[in-house]
């Protein structure tokens, strides 16, 4: 088995490399006086730097969209004015993530009447870290920006590594993830102020952590993940796996050098992945556990987060089949309006795209990445109808990393979804920032 290395460590001898590996930093980068800031950035790989580079780039292509949103769907009855461009971030969801911080879970909230009031569906980690960083930037709204725009640049760069691992071509490949990611139809939700780009800030390094054999860093990431998004329960599940997978190998390795290998060798044999490690890979679930229990002293209702779900998407148990027919049904049969009917379009094409990875992942015997998708795609295709899959794709980087890996064997990929797939970006951001994501 390969095994892959960290990516900090002691640098190579002089003797060894004459000049230093190709995207490393410098090893005296990190020690160099300076700002904090100035030795955060002397630990960035040139290639880091540019994908943060195209992230920057990517942020400016969806904030000029915005801008162009506020000409397209002006204010007043007279049409001459535009709206303000930050109104523009305050759709939908970003209103239940700002009352949670101003207001809290239990306070009323102006205007909305108790039987609609479902905001126990949001876990507490996102509204938690608006509240923080609001008490240093006033306005809500940049402050939910801020936070997206500062996650997604960490996010890219895990990204970019995990793309890279364990490949001679890693640059391009996690270059690729990256513009694959950024350009997807559903990446405005990583430049809003929603969950997406901080879940993935934790999650992304949670699953670098692992691959790089760091279990108590990688619960540790994990459990910030999951006090963000439920999901991040799913991507514990895959890290589980990754560690059984992971002790099985290297157990099964170190018993076959102890045949041969005499006392060192037994040593060896009992001395891989301590299984105590294994109770990291739980952390995660303390999160969910302590927000259940909260729910449970302010509500008196043990499962307060489902029914919420229940009562504002829809989201009680079907089997796939019924879900299946009933977005089928709301996309084609001429039940809702046009707008609605292609956000339902939407939610089909991007189930057929989880479907597709998650055949791919077990024909290469990809388990942890499969038990990820698997979780994530039984959670959205067991509802009443489908609900925020296409957004739901931009946590799914097995999805990412396979199409950079695709792209480089296959140079039609790469064109093929710049000239087909990139474009609808600009469709979605447009609608998302002129207000007509749902119908």
């Amino acid at each position: 088995m390969t095994t892959i290395q960290p990516l900090t460590g002691p640098p190579p001898t002089a003797a060894a490399h004459p000049t230093p590996p190709r995207n490393r930093p410098d090893p005296a980068a990190g020690q160099a006086p300076g700002s904090p800031a100035r030795r955060l950035l002397g630990r960035l790989t040139s290639a880091d730097r540019r994908v943060l580079r195209l992230y920057l780039l990517t942020r400016l292509g969806l904030w000029l969209v915005a801008y162009c949103s506020t000409w397209l769907n002006p204010a007043g009855a007279d049409g001459k004015s535009p709206t303000s461009w930050l109104s523009r971030w305050q759709q939908w969801d970003w209103e239940h993530y700002r009352h949670i911080a101003e207001y809290g879970y239990v306070a009323p909230f102006p205007g909305i009447h108790p039987s609609s009031d479902n905001r126990v569906a949001f876990f507490p980690g996102f509204p938690l870290t608006l509240r923080a960083v609001h008490a240093v930037i006033a306005d809500w709204t940049v402050a939910g920006l801020l936070i997206s725009f500062v996650s997604g640049a960490v996010a890219v760069v895990a990204l970019a590594r995990i793309a890279g691992l364990g490949r001679a071509d890693g640059d391009p490949a996690g270059r690729r993830a990256v513009a694959f990611l950024l350009l997807s139809p559903a990446a405005v939700f990583l430049a809003a102020g929603y969950t997406e780009s901080l879940f993935l800030a934790f999650a992304l390094p949670a699953w670098l952590s692992a691959r790089n054999r760091d279990w108590p860093l990688a619960g540790l990431l994990a459990a910030a993940a999951t006090s963000v998004r439920v999901t991040g329960l799913f991507l514990a599940a895959a890290i589980t796996v990754e560690f059984v997978s992971v002790y099985r190998e290297e157990r099964r390795q170190g018993l076959a050098v102890g045949r041969f290998g005499g006392e060192a060798g037994r040593r060896l044999g009992r001395e891989v992945v301590a299984p105590g490690a294994l109770l990291w890979c739980a952390l995660p679930a303390l999160p969910a556990a302590a927000y259940t229990l909260y729910l449970h002293a302010v509500t008196g209702d043990w499962m307060a987060w489902k029914h919420a779900q229940e009562r504002g998407w829809y989201r009680d148990f079907h089997t796939p089949a019924e879900a299946f027919r009933h977005t089928w049904e709301n996309a084609f049969g001429h039940r809702q309006s046009t707008g609605y009917a292609v956000e339902f379009q939407w939610e089909l094409a991007a189930m057929a795209v989880g479907v597709v990875l998650l055949a791919v992942l077990l024909l290469r015997r990809r388990w942890a990445e499969a038990v990820y998708i698997a979780l994530n795609l039984w959670a959205l295709g067991t509802s009443y109808w489908y609900l925020s899959i296409p957004r739901a794709t931009l946590l799914w980087w097995p999805l990412w990393t396979g199409l950079a890996h695709w792209s480089l064997r296959r140079g039609w990929v790469k064109e093929a979804y710049v000239g087909v797939v990139a474009p609808l970006a600009v469709v979605l951001a447009l609608t998302f920032t002129s207000g007509r994501w749902t119908g």
